[in-house]
């Protein structure tokens, strides 16, 4: 069986994930279940990134330690992932112990190798991002990824050598053109970084002690990127004298899925990290675009972040799947409004697909007691339709092999419209008042259902409870991904999958809480 190992970025603990946070676990598990459906041995991991001076910072406001402070924030970001549906393999968090000691055997090897050098760092940090910054990467003076203040700051660090891999990791680009996803990404780190002539990366701090400590320097903590970033190995049996049969499995990762605002870490600084360690690189990382309330970044500041789970209370999660896998674009950002969210729901997973689940099974049973099975009586307008279905596979894989998610949705979506338009078409209602239709009556009412059985199979990655109760509802077990006209059926009662919501009465509800 072949291995598909997929991970998305640690989240930072330094508070609840908003919406926007979360979008990236929802598309990763989407990933994840698509590839598990396909066949592949899956091995999806996300967690938490737990060090670094911010942590400190907010632990002494709060009055309590940095290990509480994360523990609560890690088991609130772990309680809306789950609250998601999200099917995760493991939960890492970079305070467990054995990626704290892994983290300093990197460390000292990458310092035993010459790649990692004591040094003084002067120069302009951003304490929210923990990053330093060149005088030109400053956009109008300010921090290039979060547009806060920098501040000018010195003291002694240790360095790694990332000049020394400039070359290697261009000549990678240049070989693997499919690395960096989008296309603009790359370009991106290429002019903005690499043209301009590689920096060599501080790796430590002596300014705050919440960080894993270099143990032949303690004074000195590894910086939180070389830190974070290694999760990716450590927590799957990376050891720098003795990896696990877990780790030679399962590395390199197939898909790194990731913000485009940590694009620079993960396409630059961890490349280098891995050629350093003498390990091969992942096979893709790909820096998925924001999700934007209305056109603006949700901030506190702004007063527009929107909860996951305030979500999934007002609107289910499957609803908040959908919406989010569907209205985020591959390269461009995504907009989020609740009325943006009101019409989606209403328009697509009410209309398109819940009416046409529960119109066919209401045929079903009141035609034929829920008993339906194939009877060859089809006409040009059949044949028509089941091609439709017979091609969703190649389809939604081709936009699946392309991360193109909203795309695999709406190839999924046309099959449910061209059902629906099928039964304007065929008019069972009118087949059904006269007893020499009935063999016909019954086929257009079979084809219904493997339309639908097919489209529930294809939405399980994107919607899994969804597409649960669909084949509930159908009562069958087929998990074929095309046309079969060797099915029975017999059909339970229908239960509504998404209610119409009114819109005004819904924002009323929303605004008053």
């Amino acid at each position: 069986m072949e291995k598909y190992y997929i991970s998305t970025a640690i989240a930072y603990t330094s508070g609840k994930p908003h919406i926007g946070n979360t979008y990236e676990i929802v598309l990763a598990d989407a990933i994840a279940r698509y590839k598990r459906q396909k066949g592949f041995d899956v091995y999806f991991q996300t967690g938490t990134d737990e060090h670094g001076e911010k942590i400190e910072i907010k632990a002494r406001e709060q009055g309590i330690t940095p290990q509480e402070y994360v523990d609560k924030v890690a088991k609130e970001i772990k309680r809306i992932w789950d609250v998601m549906n999200t099917s995760y393999d493991r939960f890492v968090r970079t305070t467990d112990p054995n990626h704290e000691k892994t983290v300093q055997k990197i460390f000292k090897k990458m310092y035993d190798k010459g790649d990692i050098y004591l040094g003084k760092y002067e120069g302009l940090y951003c304490t929210p991002c923990e990053s330093f910054f060149t005088e030109s990467q400053l956009i109008d003076g300010k921090c290039p990824d979060c547009g806060r203040e920098v501040h000018y700051a010195s003291e002694e660090a240790y360095f790694f050598k990332l000049s020394k891999y400039q070359d290697r990791l261009v000549e990678y680009y240049n070989n693997h053109p499919d690395f960096i996803k989008p296309d603009s990404r790359k370009n991106e780190m290429i002019n903005n970084f690499i043209k301009p002539g590689l920096q060599d990366l501080c790796v430590s701090r002596t300014s705050f002690k919440w960080g894993i400590p270099v143990d032949f320097d303690p004074k000195h903590v590894i910086y939180v990127w070389l830190d974070a970033l290694t999760n990716y190995i450590t927590n799957i049996g990376y050891d720098v004298d003795n990896p696990t049969e877990e780790f030679k499995k399962y590395w390199p990762a197939d898909l790194h899925l990731i913000g485009k605002d940590i694009i620079r870490f993960h396409t630059i600084y961890w490349p280098c990290f891995l050629m350093s360690l003498d390990l091969p690189l992942p096979k893709q990382i790909f820096g998925h675009p924001w999700l934007l309330f209305g056109n603006d970044k949700m901030s506190k500041s702004k007063g527009n972040i929107m909860y996951a789970d305030d979500l999934v209370k007002w609107f289910g999660v499957d609803a908040i799947r959908y919406y989010v896998l569907h209205e985020i674009p591959y390269a461009n950002d995504g907009s989020l409004t609740y009325e943006l969210l009101i019409d989606r729901i209403n328009s697509d997973l009410a209309n398109i697909l819940g009416n046409l689940v529960n119109r066919t099974i209401t045929m079903a049973n009141k035609y034929f007691d829920g008993n339906v099975k194939y009877l060859d009586k089809s006409d040009l307008l059949d044949k028509d339709l089941i091609n439709s279905i017979n091609l969703l596979d190649e389809k939604v894989d081709d936009k699946m092999s392309r991360l193109e998610i909203g795309g695999a949705l709406d190839e999924i979506f046309e099959v449910l419209r061209k059902s629906n338009k099928y039964i304007d078409d065929t008019m069972p209602w009118s087949l059904a008042k006269e007893d020499n239709n009935k063999e016909r009556l019954m086929t257009v009412i079979y084809n219904l259902l493997e339309s639908i059985r097919v489209c529930a199979i294809f939405l399980k990655p994107f919607l899994p409870s969804t597409s649960d109760n669909i084949l509930k509802q159908l009562n069958i077990s087929d998990n074929r991904r095309e046309y079969k006209n060797n099915n029975i059926y017999n059909t339970n009662d229908p239960q509504p999958l998404f209610q119409r919501i009114n819109k005004d009465e819904k924002l009323k509800e929303i605004n008053e809480k």
